[in-house]
């Protein structure tokens, strides 16, 4: 015959096995963090935990305790040295004038010392709860929370035991407050800072491992 097929089974050609030469760069192996969907698209590299650390805490811990300390000692100065309504002139328009508040800070809300208590208790919980999430977030958070939680405990441990807080730093135009009042109100005031300039601040690329493009 003129054409004779090959027996089955017979020869299979096959592609000779390339050696890699030393020379010849390797391959990089392909790392992923994370999953996604989408197999093809590019997956971000992990980031720091901004949840609060020990350092965090302890920095939280000694500015609230030094906070409510300095606080209560003011306070049992003025009861033990001045009468209530009585008032000690000391320069320009700063009296030590010793006033009883059951109401918030600078006298608000007087009438609502349960509501007060209880709003009180809730945002110390709060900022606590924050401050577990995203204590490293910014390095002044401990300080910051540290006089809002110092100052909210102090005046809340006296709402609670006596039934209203002492007020003695009287400007003569402005109500009456206390220490921890003016520790709030200074916490506030570096949180609100810090977070002015975490905005303006000019913030790096994310980076990615570009799976697809390997």
């Amino acid at each position: 015959p003129l054409f004779r097929s090959d027996p089955v089974g017979g020869t299979l050609h096959r592609r000779p096995a390339t050696r890699m030469s030393a020379s010849e760069p390797q391959r990089p192996v392909d790392v992923r963090v994370g999953s996604a969907t989408n197999g093809l698209a590019p997956v971000s590299i992990a980031e720091r935990s901004l949840a609060a650390g020990r350092l965090q805490w302890l920095g939280l811990a000694a500015v609230a305790v030094a906070a409510v300390l300095a606080d209560q000692v003011t306070k049992h100065l003025v009861v033990s040295r001045l009468a209530l309504d009585q008032s000690v002139h000391v320069v320009g328009p700063l009296s030590i004038h010793h006033v009883e508040n059951s109401g918030i800070a600078f006298g608000f809300f007087s009438s609502a010392t349960a509501a007060v208590t209880v709003v009180t208790a809730i945002a110390v919980g709060w900022m606590l709860v924050y401050f577990a999430r995203s204590g490293a977030r910014h390095p002044v958070l401990p300080a910051a929370l540290g006089l809002l939680i110092g100052g909210s405990v102090s005046n809340l441990a006296d709402r609670v035991r006596l039934g209203y807080v002492t007020d003695f730093i009287d400007f003569r135009y402005w109500p009456a407050f206390n220490l921890a009042d003016s520790f709030i109100v200074i916490g506030v005031g570096i949180l609100l800072v810090a977070l002015l300039v975490a905005d303006r601040a000019p913030k790096p690329p994310r980076r990615h491992l570009d799976v697809a493009a390997r």
